[in-house]
């Protein structure tokens, strides 16, 4: 007959259920295993969750510095392109004003030739021509004041000082030609035909125009957007801060920072409000302008936060009855074990005593055998019977008997000291005691101190010779040789004890055996004649 072959899927799934029973089995030996796995598992799986939720908080304000860093690009090339366009009309300003027909024109023409590029200028206040005492020599409204003196404006005192100055970009100051208006000036050098300093070109620019580019940028609700010069003076910013346009914020952690580099990020918390904030800034090209944006960090985190509140809530939850399930079972198969094992032990115990059983005996016996043959050790064994124990029962009652056998058995067990020796009630009133790696010697010596205590226990037996509980017994010592067995020792004990028994009881008898002098074992009770 042709053996049936399984189709591939099946043995796939006998496979995997094979497994399963493995890891069941597994489990069941180390109940407890169920439970740290589930935790582990749990643990896991929320250290998994934790890491996606790190990587969305980076990748969140990366994202944000990406878009700071767009924002502070469009800025500064607005900044830098108007710059350009102010420059070119000072520069046209200048031209004019160092040629000297251009002062012999009419004012009309000459109003023309000086200030015609600066008209196409954004957000400008005004431009001017000063002469080198910083009086209005012309004007782009065509109204010169010479009453007025600007000689002490920091714009003007930059290019009388320096003749190598270029564009100069002045602090914020309230205009006194236009009603204290906020201003900020850029001004060239004009110089005479012998090259020495002979007045100021001056574009007053509105402080709005720089306001103006910050107003259109959503920093949040605790973000800020500023322009600052090189100095530390702040130009504009959204919102105000705290000391206002015009202060220097050299002194600032933030500004010395963005001072030392041409552009860059950085995050800091400032001493005024204590807000996290990530600093971008750059240097705008060819100005001595800087300019920055930092949005709140709790602004930029606060939907990832939201999102994460309701993972890890989840997380814990699910995770956490994950665990207790996990060790609910664990604790299920540790009772379970428990039940099994203390099946196991019942069914190896004696129940009136607690020592081993006949059952537990045989086992530990073939065992200690085989050790004793791989190790060359002696192996000995006594067989312990109670004299007289049926006349008890008659006498006493069977209760009482009972009470002696736990006697008997607490003082067998409390003469042997290594917990490798076995004490075992044989049946009835039989005892076996296993002494591995014991000589003879020591065996009879063993004997002889369990015979003492339990006459020492002082029972009173009335229909005994001795008048108390006595015990009598059998002690047979081995080198175990290969192809005995500890069934054949047991019986050479066994016969020893019928010879204590035959010559008075309460007695020890011993004997040196070896594999082919050992009798086969006697029927079962024989060493329990009374």
């Amino acid at each position: 007959m042709n053996k049936r072959v399984l189709p591939p899927r099946h043995r796939a799934r006998r496979w995997v259920t094979a497994k399963v029973l493995e890891i069941a089995r597994m489990v069941g030996r180390h109940p407890f295993l169920a439970g740290i796995t589930g935790t582990l598992t749990a643990t896991v799986m929320a250290a998994l969750t934790f890491q996606t939720l790190y990587a969305g908080r980076v990748e969140e304000l990366d994202h944000a510095v990406e878009n700071s860093r767009n924002v502070v690009t469009t800025i500064s090339g607005d900044l830098a392109r108007n710059v350009e366009l102010y420059d070119l009309s000072l520069q046209a300003v200048v031209t004019g004003a160092q040629q000297p027909q251009t002062w012999r024109l009419p004012d009309a023409l000459r109003q023309r030739v000086l200030f015609d590029r600066a008209t196409v200028a954004s957000f400008l206040g005004g431009a001017y021509v000063l002469d080198a005492s910083g009086h209005v020599k012309a004007s782009q409204t065509g109204t010169p004041n010479p009453a007025l003196s600007l000689s002490a404006r920091d714009y003007f005192v930059a290019q009388q000082r320096n003749p190598d100055a270029q564009l100069y970009i002045s602090k914020p100051y309230r205009s006194m030609l236009r009603n204290g208006v906020l201003t900020v000036g850029l001004s060239r050098r004009i110089n005479g035909a012998d090259g020495r300093f002979d007045g100021v070109a001056l574009l007053a620019v509105r402080i709005e125009y720089f306001q103006h580019l910050l107003d259109r940028i959503d920093v949040g609700r605790q973000g800020r957007v500023f322009v600052f010069l090189d100095d530390g003076t702040l130009l504009a910013s959204k919102p105000t801060l705290s000391r206002g346009i015009g202060a220097n914020y050299v002194d600032s952690p933030g500004f010395a920072l963005m001072s030392r580099r041409a552009s860059g990020t950085f995050t800091t918390s400032t001493k005024a409000d204590g807000v996290e904030r990530i600093y971008t800034y750059t240097h705008v090209a060819n100005a001595p302008l800087i300019v920055g944006i930092a949005p709140a960090v709790d602004d930029l985190l606060a939907n990832w936060r939201r999102r994460s509140r309701l993972a890890i809530g989840l997380t814990v939850v699910l995770g956490g009855a994950y665990v207790v399930l996990s060790w609910l079972f664990a604790f299920a198969l540790r009772d379970k074990v428990l039940a099994e094992a203390e099946l196991m032990r019942l069914a190896v115990t004696d129940p009136l005593t607690g020592l081993a059983n006949r059952r537990a005996l045989d086992r530990r016996l073939a065992s200690e055998w085989q050790h004793a043959v791989h190790d060359e050790m002696p192996l000995s064994v006594l067989f312990i019977d109670i004299d007289h124990f049926k006349r008890f029962n008659d006498t006493y009652g069977h209760a009482a008997g009972d009470e002696v056998l736990t006697v008997v058995a607490e003082r067998i067990a409390s003469a042997l000291r290594r917990s490798v020796d076995t004490v075992a009630r044989y049946g009835g009133e039989e005892f076996a005691v296993i002494l591995p790696g014991t000589p003879a010697g020591s065996a009879a010596r063993i004997a002889e101190k369990v015979r003492r205590r339990v006459e020492a226990a002082n029972v009173a037996h009335s229909d005994s010779p001795q008048g108390r509980v006595t015990v009598s017994i059998g002690c047979a010592t081995s080198l175990p040789p290969d192809g005995g067995s500890g069934a054949r020792l047991l019986a050479a004990a066994d016969r020893q004890l019928y010879e204590a028994k035959a010559a008075g009881r309460n007695q020890v008898r011993t004997q040196v055996v070896s594999g082919d002098s050992v009798e086969p074992p006697l029927a079962a009770g024989h060493g329990a004649a009374t």
